[in-house]
């Protein structure tokens, strides 16, 4: 399963964009600009220096280091290893509400969850998601099925189940305001493990886009929104399975 940044296809009258890196993009981008008005300020501070107190000295120094601090980045650990060098299949389910009104959100996290597992996981072969996703369409109780039995069916070792359990994109009765919310819980079930018709474990999963309240309609448009939540989703939902580097602060805005 081999797709490429940008790719976009139907898959059952869904458009399907690969990589949502555009998402991203503007993430870092925004954050840059932040960062370089910061930038900005401390210099401002360093050359007024000579005009004021050692207190006022001592006082910016602290907001510098309160900067530097809350840029740092941590090294976190894969919460499951159990992907590697195994043939993996990701079903996404959510419930109806939220396929109708969101179309694009399971496909799109399917898609863009695989991928990113293909490209950080060692050694790990994806089924294609248009397979999995083709299942669940001609095989609507899957979810009622033992989990062994439909491992078994796709032929894989590992069924990453992420059950999507809230996806809007505004404040709940406010269509004027952005406020993308992403959560679910993901888990695992191994067709080789003690009991494989059980996940051995779950993990909760969330993202927020974007991150400033009172976000209108005016200031950014649907397709950014949908972009960021799902990039940030997506690579939450990845981090569970590969070692990683994260915001030592991610809820701060920079």
């Amino acid at each position: 399963m081999v797709f490429q940044r940008g790719d976009h296809f139907i898959f059952r009258g869904v458009v399907v964009e690969v990589r949502l890196h555009a998402g991203r993009d503007y993430m870092k981008r925004g954050i840059s600009y932040r960062r370089f008005m910061r930038a900005q300020i401390a210099l401002c501070g360093v050359i007024a220096l000579g005009f004021i107190s050692s207190c006022q000295v001592v006082g910016i120094a602290s907001a510098i280091g309160q900067n530097i601090e809350r840029d740092k980045k941590i090294e976190v650990l894969a919460k499951y290893t159990g992907l590697d060098n195994k043939r993996v299949a990701i079903l996404v389910k959510a419930d109806m509400g939220t396929v109708y009104e969101h179309p694009t959100a399971v496909p799109n996290i399917s898609f863009n969850l695989a991928q990113r597992l293909q490209e950080n996981v060692p050694g790990i072969k994806m089924l294609d998601p248009r397979v999995c996703m083709n299942f669940q369409h001609q095989t609507p109780n899957w979810s009622a099925q033992p989990l062994g039995q439909v491992a078994e069916e796709l032929d894989v070792d590992r069924l990453v189940i992420l059950d999507l359990y809230e996806y809007r994109l505004n404040p709940p009765g406010n269509r004027y305001l952005w406020e993308g919310v992403a959560a679910g819980n993901i888990g695992v079930a191994e067709r080789d493990g003690l009991d494989s018709d059980q996940t051995v474990d779950q993990w909760n999963v969330s993202a927020q886009f974007p991150l400033d309240a009172g976000v209108t309609r005016e200031a950014m448009n649907m397709t950014m929104v949908q972009r960021g939540l799902l990039t940030t989703f997506v690579r939450n939902a990845a981090w569970v399975f590969y070692d990683h580097i994260e915001e030592k602060y991610p809820d701060v805005k920079k």
